[in-house]
């Protein structure tokens, strides 16, 4: 059984008197703790699609079931409870937080928001979630905006999993870091999916980033989704333009290096 299934989504932005058809008939799955990487150029739509299925904007069409529910149709205290099943780790980290917050403001929020633990008990469930991304302890009472990059998205991945949901949505979480450091978050989120079997819809420009944690890859396109496969098969062997076209941007893309599961998926 899927944990989300979209089904024939669709969404239109007006500028200037010109309406723009930003998603027209999008339609995908995930299962639990499997990774989508969704691929396409600027302008493609992937994270129109994205800010849809974590509801940070309304959909114009089409449907969304998320772990068995009417996803679209929640609002009010309904879906601020089924919130925590589903979080979103953002590019520009810096925008995400407020600016004055420290580390552990900014993780005590969703666990008093989502009530994970006890008030008594959250110090230390801040503790362990600095220490299971990696980042010190000590480091709990600095602000979030005197961190590295690197150190501020740690924060970002931890903040998403205090609430133990079962789906994170990572919009090119990785794009503004530099190599090393970058490597290092997609292995911290490869551990942490295989420790509790989290699924990610994973956002990005660059196949060389979802060939390393992605089980499928989806293509975009002008809105659309133009190929979907395991990410080996749209690797080595891309059937539309649109993926030829990102592979070529990365010259060294080496297909057997995808992470596609011994069943395919």
């Amino acid at each position: 059984m899927s944990l989300l299934v979209a089904q024939d989504l669709g969404k239109r932005f007006s500028s200037g008197g010109r309406t723009v058809e930003a998603l027209r008939d999008v339609s995908l799955s995930l299962a639990a703790g499997e990774t989508l990487g969704l691929a396409g150029a600027s302008g493609s739509g992937k994270s129109t699609l994205a800010r849809i299925l974590t509801r940070l904007v309304p959909a114009d069409g089409g449907s969304v079931r998320f772990a068995g529910e009417d996803w679209l149709a929640l609002s009010g205290a309904d879906l601020r409870r089924r919130r925590a099943r589903m979080q979103m780790v953002f590019q520009d980290v810096s925008g995400a937080f407020n600016p004055r917050a420290t580390v552990a403001d900014a993780l005590d929020d969703p666990l008093r928001i989502h009530a994970v633990v006890p008030k008594g008990e959250r110090p230390r469930e801040i503790e362990a979630l600095l220490d299971r991304v990696g980042v010190p302890a000590a480091y709990a009472g600095r602000a979030v905006r005197d961190l590295s990059g690197g150190q501020r998205q740690r924060v970002a991945i931890a903040r998403a999993i205090a609430t133990r949901p079962a789906l994170i949505v990572l919009d090119e979480a990785v794009s503004a870091l530099d190599v090393s450091v970058r490597e290092r978050i997609l292995h911290l989120l490869a551990t942490l999916q295989e420790e509790r079997g989290i699924a990610y819809l994973f956002v990005s420009h660059d196949l060389a980033v979802l060939r390393a944690l992605s089980h499928r890859i989806a293509v975009m396109e002008a809105g659309r989704i133009v190929e979907c496969g395991p990410a080996g098969r749209v690797i080595a062997d891309p059937q539309s333009p649109a993926a030829r076209a990102l592979i070529r941007a990365v010259p060294r893309l080496l297909p057997q290096e995808s992470k596609e599961s011994p069943d395919g998926r």
